[in-house]
């Protein structure tokens, strides 16, 4: 189960996620070439669950994830999530490696666009178009798009000096992202892997839980 399904998100590749549940044309929502050709799919598909994020609040995993960071147990965050929660619950150390959908810039002219006003014209059932007519696009890396340079920088040094990586929530096979906890193996750390589903990593890890509840139910309990 992904972090932010505790916060009522779906997340993408577990056993509930929308690539298995929405059908087929799932793949095509973050699909940057149908992006291009008709824009209007993604902002109808992403309509309820991206710009309805103003709606969702932080669940325990982002809480506590925050607690620990102010305790100093915890040094970052590295997340493929496109929710915002984990800045929302008062972590300050966020590696955003997918994007984001706080920025939107136009493909045509570049100007920017922010959040609330995007979400404003999507939950119309407008497709947001730019004042010089132009498509506008979120700052999400979309399949097809390269993810952003200086995130993936960061999230490798983050993972080559870790001495635990924890991972949360992720099945481990979307690439670059996947190859982070074999940076912090490769460099002596420890991996804890909690996922209701098996990983490619799961004979590295240290340990290996299923339910992220259950686990940060524990740690705000005993840390």
């Amino acid at each position: 189960t992904g972090v932010s399904t505790l916060a009522g998100i779906k997340d993408f590749r577990g056993k509930n996620g929308i690539y298995n549940t929405a059908g087929i044309d799932a793949e095509k929502i973050f699909d940057i070439d149908y992006f291009h050709s008709d824009p209007s799919f993604y902002y109808k598909a992403a309509k309820d669950f991206i710009y309805n994020l103003d709606m969702k609040e932080p669940a325990i995993v982002h809480t506590e994830l925050a607690r620990l960071e102010n305790m100093g147990i915890v040094k970052g965050i590295i997340t493929q999530n496109i929710d915002l929660l984990h800045q929302k619950a008062g972590s300050r150390k966020v590696t955003e490696v997918h994007g984001s959908p706080l920025v939107h810039h136009c493909l045509r002219c570049g100007k920017s666009y922010g959040f609330e006003e995007i979400a404003r014209t999507v939950k119309q059932d407008i497709v947001p178009a730019c004042s010089c007519g132009g498509k506008i696009k979120p700052d999400i890396t979309f399949f097809g798009e390269s993810l952003p340079p200086l995130a993936v920088q960061e999230a490798i040094r983050m993972a080559s000096e870790s001495d635990l990586m924890i991972i949360l929530g992720s099945t481990l096979v979307v690439y670059p992202a996947a190859s982070f906890p074999g940076y912090s193996v490769r460099n002596g750390g420890k991996l804890v892997i909690v996922n209701d589903m098996e990983t490619p990593m799961d004979h590295l890890a240290t340990l290996k839980f299923d339910d992220l509840e259950t686990v940060f139910d524990y740690i705000k309990e005993n840390i």
